[in-house]
């Protein structure tokens, strides 16, 4: 299990993927960029991300229909749009649809990992309530079920999970 932040980073203008790809990196992210919606939306389904950055306007599939599935398939991911093309409108739909943040085009970097930083502690408390609360679910199960219902309770718990 790796211990280092797994960021997808989706935009259609190759060069600024490429920088601000590097620019991730070079502080210790794990990045994987894709150049497209349903590119992005392939490699979320084999692999699991803590947060994406998502632009919002691009050809085919947009940042506003990737953020809505990757909302639905991943439970605990959190999303940034970061867009050149942004409005009052825009924004307020996207968090409506589960957005952590909505940041304009130019950015500062300095901004950017803090608001990064600000979705990462988010997604982990709400891993760990999560975590908690199916904790408590199974202390109540052991309370009054046999161990063969306990193992069962367990395995429904953790096919929630995936």
């Amino acid at each position: 299990m790796s211990d280092t932040i797994k960021l997808l980073i989706v935009d259609d203008e190759v060069k600024f993927l490429e920088s601000i790809a590097k620019r991730l990196e070079l502080r210790g992210l794990d990045v994987t960029t894709a150049t497209s919606g349903m590119d992005a939306v392939r490699i979320a389904q084999s692999q699991k991300f803590d947060l994406a950055l998502l632009d919002l306007k691009m050809p085919g599939m947009d940042g506003k229909q990737v953020l809505e599935i990757l909302k639905r398939e991943h439970k605990f991911i959190e999303v940034v749009i970061l867009t050149g093309h942004g409005s009052v409108d825009s924004a307020v739909e996207c968090t409506k649809l589960g957005a952590f943040s909505y940041l304009p085009k130019p950015y500062e970097l300095d901004d950017l990992i803090e608001v990064l930083r600000q979705a990462y502690e988010a997604r982990l408390k709400k891993k760990f309530q999560s975590d908690v609360e199916r904790m408590d679910r199974l202390a109540s199960l052991a309370a009054g079920t046999s161990a063969l219902g306990i193992l069962r309770a367990m395995r429904e718990l953790d096919d929630e999970e995936r």
